[in-house]
């Protein structure tokens, strides 16, 4: 979207609807922050933490809230698994790509071992303490995640490496009931289940994503309810359709976003010529 053209017409710094925000813009609702703080507080010591909840309900937003946290600790190294669907050996490769330390198994037995004390003589080394961060984890294959449980502890469980915080919709809950997995879920020690938002909370976002780009009242209250009212109680739909507003809105120049301007795009009316040929018939 033309930033320039967001800036002159209504005094906005960026897109408040744009899915990349900078990282200052985000709401930090006060479940979030606790949320945050533990995990800060887990990095001491190493361990899993899980973010569930359904597609929409904020959980993206809340790892990016952590990272951007753990960001500023010192000696803490954040990484983020890009493919969460790997089998074993790429999943080895993208953890030594993104912790700096060579980690390429020949196969996935004969290696372990041997992977185990490199990752483990890395982290004693270089004094870093590792966190990795793996969104859309519900993508994980079984045996991988079996692999980071054993790979993350030593000293019989006593002591832990690497810190991982796993995100995922409710196929991640139910993979981590399975049999083969009930050791790593309980192994979790802090969650974040992310809900339906209220009507409160949809607003309260609405409010601060349009004062933080720099123009609190580019929309009219009005607008703001009715989309409040119709995105069914979800974070993204509810950007979405902002999203589609304020597009339409610099199509056409307007002053402020109101609720004929949302008429306009999510209930056109047909055609005057439509109209009248369905009237004859």
């Amino acid at each position: 979207m033309n930033s320039k053209k967001l800036l002159s017409l209504w005094g906005l710094k960026w897109n408040p609807f744009s899915p990349d925000l900078p990282g200052d813009a985000l709401l930090v609702t006060a479940k979030t922050e606790n949320f945050a703080t533990r995990i800060e507080q887990l990095v001491q010591e190493g361990g899993f933490a899980l973010i569930s909840g359904e597609s929409g309900t904020g959980k993206s937003v809340a790892l990016r809230i952590v990272a951007r946290r753990l960001a500023t600790l010192r000696d803490v190294v954040v990484g983020v698994l890009e493919r969460p669907q790997s089998k074993s050996a790429d999943f080895y490769r993208e953890l030594g790509d993104i912790f700096s330390v060579k980690l390429k198994p020949s196969n996935r037995y004969g290696g372990f071992r041997a992977l185990r004390e490199r990752w483990k003589a890395h982290v004693a080394s270089s004094r870093i303490k590792p966190v990795l961060l793996v969104d859309e984890a519900q993508e994980m294959a079984p045996d991988v995640l079996n692999e980071l449980r054993i790979l993350s502890s030593t000293d019989f469980d006593a002591t832990s490496l690497l810190t991982v915080v796993l995100s995922g919709d409710g196929r991640l809950v139910e993979l981590l009931r399975h049999e083969d997995l009930i050791p790593l879920g309980t192994r979790i020690r802090t969650r974040l289940n992310t809900e339906v938002a209220s009507r409160e909370e949809l607003l309260d976002l609405l409010k601060h994503a349009l004062s933080k780009a720099g123009n609190a009242s580019v929309m009219t209250p009005e607008l703001m309810d009715t989309l409040v009212d119709h995105c069914a109680g979800n974070y993204r739909v509810l950007m979405t359709m902002g999203a589609e507003l304020l597009a339409h809105g610099m199509t056409h120049e307007v002053d402020q976003l109101d609720e004929k301007l949302y008429l306009e795009v999510f209930h056109p009316k047909p055609p005057r010529s439509a109209s009248k040929k369905k009237a004859r018939v």
